[in-house]
């Protein structure tokens, strides 16, 4: 099986995963990290150390 098949067969079995998923209620699809990475399950909204460090008060000097 080359690199190519191995893909195409992967992307044919995201698709029908997605397709279970979308029309199955209650039928539990299981994902590899990759194939939820490309369904959208993880979206990474955490502030940056930037943001954070922004963020923070600085309460020296009041007491």
């Amino acid at each position: 099986m080359t690199t190519f098949d191995r893909e195409t067969a992967a992307a044919d079995a995201f698709i029908e995963k997605m397709s279970d998923a979308e029309t199955t209620p209650g039928f539990a699809v299981e994902f590899d990290p990759e194939e939820a990475d490309m369904a959208g399950a993880f979206e990474e909204d955490a502030l940056s150390e930037a943001d954070a460090l922004a963020s923070s008060v600085d309460w020296v000097g009041l007491g």
